[in-house]
């Protein structure tokens, strides 16, 4: 069975609302059948792209159905965009992590398994996630460990501030702000406290360039963090499942072999990190 939900964080925790966003859908899994009773399920906080100006329902609900039914529950936050500024999402993710994780035993989540996964725009606070978790715009909002994901799954993500990059998505979220927009390139944020990351782009987006991408794995690989990269050499921006679940069947995107498996390769890689159903003593009827 599956909980469904909707949450706002800023009446949930009491807190003046920052801006338009802050809301979560749950999708929780429950035990059924003959499987332990007290059965805890890894989580994935889904964070869509937009280019900070929207939230993508393409990016949103058909991706928790690919990894609902692999095992993981999902939570969808639908941030708030521009006008608001930094940090603003990324206090609302910091926020939707404190809401997973105090209320994990409710929701059968185990607390030290849960991932963030953005796309695009919502990748980029996906990787600030991952690395402002200490950060004093958000240490107010929970301890560092309530905060911090287990891990990263980044979908074509925004990630450097310069060089070919998606400028409009700085502009969204710093406003003209230069040494913000620096400081928030996530090449230049990457810290040897990291989690593991996986990262797939691919080589043709138009939108998002790719370079960034490859700055990102290469930061990774200097500060000897594990992650899986995956560049696949055609399709467009903005995939999400690449499948007639957000596409019709008549305008299916042109992409390479290995796209459409990109949630199951992901779903591969957190196991590989431990991350994966876990079943307690007692055995289910």
């Amino acid at each position: 069975m599956i909980h469904t939900d909707t949450i706002d964080l800023y009446q949930h925790f009491s807190q003046a609302k920052a801006g338009d966003g802050g809301i979560v859908s749950v999708y929780a899994l429950e035990p059924i059948g003959k499987v332990d009773p007290n059965r805890r399920f890894p989580a994935i906080l889904i964070l869509p792209g937009g280019a900070y100006q929207w939230v993508s329902p393409r990016e949103s609900e058909p991706v928790a159905m690919r990894f609902l039914s692999r095992g993981f529950s999902c939570f969808i936050l639908s941030y708030s965009c521009a006008p608001a500024r930094f940090p603003t999402a990324l206090r609302e993710a910091a926020m939707a992590m404190r809401f997973i994780r105090e209320n994990a035993e409710d929701l059968h989540v185990d607390p030290e398994k849960v991932t963030a996964l953005g796309f695009s725009a919502g990748g980029h606070l996906c990787g600030t996630l991952g690395t402002l978790f200490d950060a004093e715009e958000v240490l107010d909002i929970a301890p560092v460990s309530v905060i911090r994901p287990d891990a990263l799954i980044l979908c074509y993500p925004v990630s450097s501030s310069h060089g070919r990059t998606h400028y409009e998505s700085f502009l969204s979220l710093c406003g003209d702000d230069p040494a913000l927009m620096e400081r928030l390139s996530l090449d230049r944020l990457v810290r040897r406290d990291m989690m593991p990351v996986f990262l797939w782009h691919t080589r043709t987006d138009d939108s998002v360039p790719v370079d960034g991408t490859l700055k990102l794995a290469s930061a990774l690989a200097d500060k000897d963090i594990p992650f899986s990269l995956h560049v696949y050499a055609y399709g467009r921006h903005g995939l999400a499942t690449a499948d007639d679940l957000v596409y019709r069947r008549d305008n299916l995107p042109v992409v390479s072999d290995g796209v459409l498996d990109w949630p199951e390769q992901a779903i591969r890689f957190l196991w590989e990190q431990g991350l994966h159903i876990e079943d307690g003593t007692e055995k289910g009827e």
